[in-house]
């Protein structure tokens, strides 16, 4: 089951990569500045903000199998749509569709968690079906290099959108609720504003504020900072753009792993998921020396330590709503939550754009060094995972 939700993960990534590959012959096509093209990028995680909340609960109240269905099916559509854009409005409209769809696959995929996995293997179990973001950033840079070069940039898109389907092909007559789980997620449904006035919701959402646009600027700006920075032609940031992927992947299991751990020696569930959280914040300052390196070699493997340190602490995030809630409300939790990072994610994104555009990538990777560090703060000092009755 979990093994769904890391194909599902991966399709995901590919699909928003996509845009990120291709990113340099599109704004040369469509002569897209750096702002225009944060606007682009805007336009998806406005989308991706506004149906976090939405797409939560309808998940908990239409069931995982057919939630899931649905907004694959819907961001994979969109995928293929990419191929009619004719300019940077176009594209910014289909991306906005691409956000609305894809928003839905995390709450979806912590449901699963949730419904098949005990607390102490939540994080672990979240940490693989997360790693497939890894999957998919890695794939798409040499598959989308690839397909450019040697068809348009019009054909990756409908590629990467046709995975989505064929995933569904097999989803749809295999997925089904464990029966030890089923009463529980068959309970009426808290509604969204009675989650949100519970004090780990609102908290929660504040923390991933600062901690989820860190993510959004490695997917849709490294390989414009490898390209205008470091000055790599397509066929390098095919080759190249890759590995910090890579690295990250571990990540996810690494921060499965830690947290856990601290779990079966004896520490209370909250303090294990917040201190490997921490750790892995402070990991991702590695971003300072990154864009300081001399080297563009060096840049990568700092860059790939920020990375990791980003999936690693999600990895705890992701587990934390189960830790709290009833089944039947962990993807409205997890989704009212994602607004948080949507809206942190617009923001970082337009300031991105427009100190890129003003000065260098150098005040942007020091900024996104130290927010994480606030997302840490705020869960040690404002977020309560005592059990929480809805």
């Amino acid at each position: 089951m979990i093994g769904f939700a890391f194909v599902a993960t991966m399709i995901n990534y590919l699909d928003r990569q996509t845009l990120s590959v291709a990113a340099p012959v599109l704004r040369e096509q469509f002569h897209m500045s750096n702002v225009t093209y944060s606007r682009v990028v805007f336009g998806f995680l406005l989308a991706y903000t506004i149906m976090n909340g939405v797409s939560g609960p309808l998940i908990d109240r239409l069931g995982t199998r057919l939630g899931y269905a649905l907004c694959i099916a819907w961001w994979s559509a969109a995928s293929i749509l990419h191929a009619f854009a004719r300019g940077a409005v176009s594209l910014g409209v289909f991306r906005f569709l691409l956000g609305a769809g894809e928003a839905g696959n995390w709450p979806a995929a912590i449901r699963i968690v949730a419904e098949w996995f005990p607390e102490s293997e939540r994080a672990l179990a979240s940490g693989i079906f997360n790693s497939g973001s890894a999957a998919g950033a890695i794939l798409a840079p040499p598959i989308v290099a690839w397909i450019l070069l040697r068809f348009g940039w019009q054909y990756a898109f409908v590629l990467v959108g046709v995975l989505g389907f064929a995933w569904l092909a097999f989803w749809w007559p295999t997925y089904a609720t464990p029966p030890e789980a089923a009463k529980e997620v068959a309970a009426p449904v808290p509604s969204a504003w009675r989650l949100f006035r519970t004090r780990f919701v609102w908290s929660f959402t504040f923390a991933k504020i600062f901690l989820d646009p860190v993510w959004y600027f490695y997917i849709f700006w490294f390989p414009e900072y490898l390209k205008s920075a470091r000055h790599f032609d397509m066929a390098a940031i095919g080759a190249y753009s890759w590995i910090p992927f890579l690295v990250a992947g571990s990540g996810n299991i690494l921060g499965g792993l830690l947290s856990g751990s601290l779990v079966k020696r004896g520490m209370s569930v909250p303090v294990a998921r917040k201190t490997s959280i921490t750790v892995f914040a402070i990991l991702m300052m590695s971003a300072i020396p990154a864009v300081l390196a001399p080297s563009a070699a060096v840049s990568i493997a700092f860059v790939s330590l920020a990375m990791t340190g980003y999936t690693g602490a999600l990895a705890s995030m992701l587990a934390l709503p189960a830790d709290v809630f009833p089944k039947n409300a962990v993807a409205s939790v997890y989704g009212l939550a994602s607004m948080g990072s949507g809206f942190g994610g617009m923001v970082f994104t337009l300031l991105t754009g427009w100190v890129v555009e003003h000065y260098s990538y150098t005040p942007v990777f020091f900024g996104f060094a130290i927010i994480p560090l606030l997302c840490s703060a705020i869960l040690w000092t404002l977020t309560r995972c005592e059990d929480t009755t809805v």
